[in-house]
């Protein structure tokens, strides 16, 4: 698996000055109940004992296994003042059976 940030995402990341506890931590938010939404976000908090670290530019990002299921090989972090970080590509799957 590759993270990698667009210009925009190193420097915002870097001007955070980001103190030990406050580890980058790609999460998943997935919603549904026939078909399923989700949507990765950026979280800020403490380090979790089994979560998987990947380093790009001198700083450790971590994903949990539930997330990394629906990463994708390489997912590209950017950052923009409307929006904030945008991580990777959300998608919806509409895997719903019809009898």
């Amino acid at each position: 698996m590759v993270i990698s940030l667009t210009e925009a995402a190193l420097n915002k990341m870097k001007a955070m000055g980001l103190k030990e506890e406050q580890s980058p931590r790609i999460d998943a938010d997935v919603a549904g109940g026939c078909g399923l939404s989700v949507k990765f976000i950026l979280v800020f908090d403490e380090q979790r004992r089994n979560d998987t670290v990947i380093e790009y530019g001198g700083i450790q990002f971590r994903i949990d296994r539930f997330t990394k299921r629906y990463l994708n090989e390489e997912t590209q972090i950017d950052y923009t003042d409307e929006h904030g970080f945008l991580v990777g590509e959300s998608f919806i799957s509409s895997a719903c059976a019809i009898d």
